[in-house]
């Protein structure tokens, strides 16, 4: 016999200290003396204990104990009876307003936000604001062919409304160099679609292709949120996600490295339109037009950006070292030598005056007739958009939800980033904005213990929109290049790491999946590669999902055990003619539709590999036992048919048993008549069982 594994309840504990204190924000070790009275102080890790734990084994939220209780509520620990009058009215209102903190986390944190927090949390603000600062403008004007003021709000507006709304505390919303780039693409593209006419007013039109990208993007993310579909950074694989994100660091580079080379005016003329007639192009006159002083300009202040940022990974114990802005410093080092060098008389293009020009007024509503002309044309952009943002916004959230030990939700965290990003769709131009694997980290490493970090940096990145640019005047065009090469550096790092990993675990299909995606959008667009390595990756899902878990067992010798043969070779089939075998996950349309191919191949061939062609190993069974312990449910169409199966194999003079099957799936049975079919001897309560009734049916015969 095969036992039932018991699982045991790991129950909270019971201690005696405030959970309303802090609202969760507790990983700071002076939060927690702030807050708690535990015996001894400290950084709390997932080990620590006294902290209340669920049965699956997470920390509770720590936001009061109103939440813990809607937690237990939705995890079904304590859940009241429909339409059940007995509850005092306190305890509705305490229900309703936890339901409040648990869907708008920034009412829990908020009004107990502890100021010993503080200091992290601004120090943290203002370290990435001054480095979002200048790559807002970056991504703005050098990747999205925009204003840099759109990139300044992209920045600032959905970074709020995150604060409010997400479940991650480290989490930094703004505009991505990737997704800046999808959107430049398709503004270029739409400018440049008729080339015998011109755009009487380009501007405008580039503001109302990015707004209706951002707005589609805000509410195609709400939507997955809203109907709990978070799991699709499960559904996707890394190694797309990577080979995504490594092409269009080469295309991003290779964009870049034209306005570094000062050739932008003769881009303009040549008009390459791939990555490749890009690049070739770049080969042709690198060296032979290039602007000399630009070229200069542009590779000095990638240099000292290299150089700084190695020397702070030296030097990460000095903090004073590690916390050094060093894009903001090229920023002002390179605008004030600009305007004492008069490089703008020597050719070198300068960012110049940047009115804050957003249309016929500030806030507008995104669906206008303007923005509805080019919905169409926009709208896979902005499904590729909210699919590949959500995946590097989800892996930065997980990545410091382990390193600080909380949880977050997914489906939650998409309707937070999809409604920053629909507020933020009211100020015409705004990019969409996601979250940062790099600026997070930063945050975190910097203390950065909350979202009052991110409510820091967006109000600096206010202020800059509005009483900094005018001092950006003389800013060189080819050092915000450089800082988006900087950001290249970052995301082709980890490149290496991740191919040796696949190679080391010999995941071939991973390795295949990750070079398809890079050559695909190198060669032909980011859409076209991300597109068909996404339903590569999904016809893999479909393939492997569609494909039941079975394993034949055998018998412990000297036991009433029954093992996998494949798994433990001491087990042995003793019974000739019988095959036990067990179904070991639920049972859906989508895995029971080749359960028939699958059982008979078991039958002939068992776990060795063969080909279609080879003849039989093993004889036909006469009696099959099934083993269903796993099987939780089955739906409609699995019943179905596992209903023809049975037919089939009755037809055929086999014997049938079913064990430890359980009350949802004999439910199932009863009603499509497998119960009937098969008859009430049929059904056992385990395999010991099921094997004495087939001795004794073959003593009758």
């Amino acid at each position: 016999m095969d036992p039932e594994t018991h699982s045991s309840t790991l129950k909270p504990a019971q201690g005696a200290y405030n959970t309303r204190m802090l609202s969760g924000y507790g990983s700071a070790a002076s939060s927690i003396r702030a807050g708690y009275s535990l015996p001894g102080s400290g950084a709390m890790t997932p080990r620590t204990p006294g902290i209340p734990i669920h049965e699956d084994g997470e920390h509770t939220a720590l936001l009061g104990e109103e939440e813990r209780g809607l937690n237990e509520v939705e995890e079904g620990e304590r859940r009241p009876r429909k339409g059940s009058t007995d509850l005092p009215p306190s305890w509705r209102r305490n229900s309703a307003w936890a339901k409040v903190r648990y869907y708008v986390p920034s009412t829990a944190w908020i009004p107990a936000y502890s100021f010993s927090l503080f200091a992290g949390d601004f120090l943290a603000g203002i370290t990435v604001a001054s480095m979002l600062i200048p790559q807002s403008v970056s991504y703005a004007s050098s990747l999205a062919k925009l204003s840099p003021v759109t990139g300044l709000f992209s920045a600032a507006i959905p970074g709020i409304v995150y604060a409010l709304l997400g479940t991650s505390r480290q989490l930094n919303v703004a505009p991505e160099a990737a997704l800046s780039l999808l959107v430049g693409q398709v503004v270029d593209e739409i400018l440049h679609s008729d080339p015998h006419t011109h755009p009487i007013d380009p501007n405008a039109i580039s503001l109302a292709i990015s707004t209706i990208i951002t707005f589609q993007v805000g509410l195609i993310s709400f939507l997955l949120g809203l109907f709990r579909l978070g799991f699709l950074d499960v559904v996707l694989s890394r190694a797309l996600l990577r080979g995504f994100v490594t092409a269009v660091a080469v295309v991003i580079m290779i964009e870049q490295l034209i306005p570094m080379f000062g050739l932008t005016h003769l881009e303009h003329v040549v008009q390459p339109k791939s990555t490749l007639d890009k690049l070739f192009f770049l080969i042709e006159n690198a060296f032979t037009h290039a602007h000399r002083l630009t070229a200069a300009i542009s590779f000095g202040a990638l240099a000292v950006l290299v150089g700084v940022r190695s020397f702070k990974r030296v030097c990460r114990r000095y903090w004073f070292i590690y916390r050094l802005p060093e894009v903001f410093l090229v920023v002002v080092a390179s605008t004030f030598l600009s305007d004492k060098f008069d490089w703008d008389q020597d050719g070198v293009e300068i960012l110049g005056s940047v009115p804050i020009n957003t249309g016929s007024s500030f806030v507008q509503f995104p669906l206008r007739k303007m923005t509805l002309r080019y919905l169409r044309r926009t709208t896979s952009t902005a499904v590729l958009i909210s699919v590949v943002g959500f995946l590097d916004s989800i892996v930065a959230a997980k990545q410091n939800a382990g390193r600080f030990g909380y949880s977050i939700s997914p489906n939650r965290e998409l309707v937070a980033l999809g409604a920053g990003n629909i507020v933020g769709a009211f100020v015409p131009g705004t990019l969409p904005a996601y979250g940062s694997i790099t600026r997070s980290k930063l945050n975190g490493d910097l203390g950065g213990r909350t979202q009052m970090a991110s409510l820091v940096c967006s109000t600096l990145v206010l202020l800059a929109t509005f009483f900094l640019l005018p001092w950006l005047y003389y800013l060189p065009k080819a050092v915000l290049a450089s800082i988006i090469c900087l950001i290249v550096f970052s995301l082709l790092g980890e490149l290496p790491h991740d191919a040796m990993f696949y190679w080391r675990m010999k995941a071939w299909i991973d390795l295949a999946l990750m070079t398809l995606t890079f050559v695909l959008t190198i060669i032909w667009n980011v859409e076209i590669g991300i597109a068909v390595s996404v339903v590569i990756s999904l016809l893999l899902v479909v393939r492997r999902s569609s494909r039941p878990r079975m394993t034949i067992l055998g018998r412990i010798p000297g036991t009433e055990r029954w093992k996998p043969i494949d798994e433990n070779p001491e087990a042995e089939e003793d019974a000739s003619g019988v095959l036990i075998v067990r179904i070991r996950e639920n049972l859906d349309f989508a895995n029971t539709a080749q359960l028939k191919e699958r059982l008979r191949r078991l039958e002939l061939y068992g776990h060795d590999k063969h080909h279609p062609a080879d003849e039989p190993h093993r004889h036909d069974a006469n009696v099959l036992v099934f083993h269903l312990a796993d099987v939780d449910t089955i739906d409609a169409s699995a019943v179905q048919i596992f209903c023809e199966l049975v037919e089939t194999y009755k037809n055929r003079g086999v014997g049938l048993y079913i064990t430890h099957l359980k009350t949802g799936p004999r439910r199932s049975f009863e009603k499509a008549g497998v119960v009937g079919l098969l008859g009430e001897e049929a059904f056992c309560k385990d395999v010991a069982s099921a094997m004495t009734r087939v001795e004794q049916a073959v003593r009758e015969r």
